[in-house]
């Protein structure tokens, strides 16, 4: 019968031993490889008697009558939950962090850094900029083009770019467009976008009564979305190749219906916000997605969100099985996490 009492040092120590030898083979563990590697010099019976009432608490099953052991979604959540993170050598972590530094912009460091999660991890490798309403200003620049079109391009603080053509309904001469330019670098870089919005609408409508010609015709750009940043994430995903061939108990077509939905922005965006909604800098562990989705039932999603002091709002996270080598992945994670945090 299940409970949900506590494990004993012996219990969680043998069922800490049967997943890492299952994470290992792949294969069901029986008593006999146990007592091999156990130091107390415990008998196969002894610790056959230990996995029967591990699996009467629902953290072993038994595939076959005669054969060993295998741990289940309990017991990865558990070890999970009682591990800490691994080391990955310090050429690895000098490495990842010279590569995320020598890079120029946020959309560059995401999407090297869930090319660094696969290849560390050879799992698949999650990075996300999400939208932040923190972003501040570095500055604008306004360049005129043909037939009464203006291309807008905003940078922030933290290295992001954003272009955007627009046509107005007036033509804005050159010498003009440098005019604004200069006025809202010179107003508002360094500030929160959503401060200077809410500043350069409190000026014009103060002014509005004596407006002068450049305060109109910034009007007229703001209208067109100056100082805003689209509003859908930058997303990078690698690796999804790495779950086909292990075996999750899946028919071919919920393997595509697995594949697809790992392509779409959308379902990665919403499986970020609904298992990483955790505080900022803090590794967070969930085994088992079915809720996300029936088809992500045997797999585990590791990551952590970020909060710089630009004002950057990322997830950065591992999606794999449940036989995945977790003390490695988390220590991918914090690291490649921490290498953000100091830029």
């Amino acid at each position: 019968m299940k409970t949900d009492a506590p494990l004993t040092r012996r219990e969680q120590e043998i069922l800490h031993s049967i997943i890492r030898e299952y994470i290992e083979t792949g294969e069901p563990v029986g008593s006999r490889t146990i007592s091999k590697r156990w130091n107390d010099n415990l008998s196969a019976a002894s610790i056959r008697n230990v996995m029967a009432d591990l699996a009467d608490e629902g953290y072993l099953s038994q595939p076959h009558t005669s054969a060993g052991r295998v741990p289940t979604e309990k017991a990865f959540r558990h070890y999970a939950g009682s591990i800490s993170a691994g080391r990955i050598p310090a050429a690895d972590t000098e490495r990842l962090r010279a590569e995320l530094t020598n890079l120029a912009t946020t959309e560059e460091r995401m999407e090297r850094s869930s090319h660094l999660l696969t290849e560390i991890t050879r799992n698949v490798g999650i990075a996300a900029a999400m939208p932040a309403h923190g972003q501040s200003l570095d500055q604008v620049e306004l360049l005129p083009l043909a037939d009464r079109r203006v291309l807008m391009v905003l940078v922030t603080r933290d290295g992001t770019v954003r272009n955007r053509v627009v046509l107005l309904q007036e033509r804005i001469s050159a010498e003009e467009l440098t005019s604004i330019r200069n006025y809202v670098n010179r107003s508002f870089s360094g500030w929160l976008l959503g401060d200077a919005r809410r500043e350069l609408v409190r000026r014009m409508a103060e002014e509005r009564a004596h407006y002068d010609e450049i305060l109109r015709k910034v009007t007229i750009l703001y209208q067109q979305g100056l100082l805003e940043l689209d509003p859908m994430p930058e997303i990078h995903m690698e690796g999804a190749s790495n779950l086909v061939g292990v075996d999750l108990h899946l028919t071919r077509e919920k393997m595509r219906d697995l594949l697809r939905a790992l392509e779409e922005k959308k379902r990665l965006i919403e499986l970020l916000d609904r298992f990483l909604e955790h505080r900022p800098g803090e590794l967070k562990i969930s085994v088992g997605l079915e809720e996300a989705s029936p088809v992500m039932k045997e797999l585990v999603l590791i990551g952590i969100t970020l909060h710089t002091a630009s004002g950057f709002v990322g997830k950065i996270a591992v999606l794999g099985t449940m036989r995945m080598q977790y003390e490695r992945v988390m220590a991918a994670v914090l690291n490649i996490g921490r290498a953000f945090e100091t830029m």
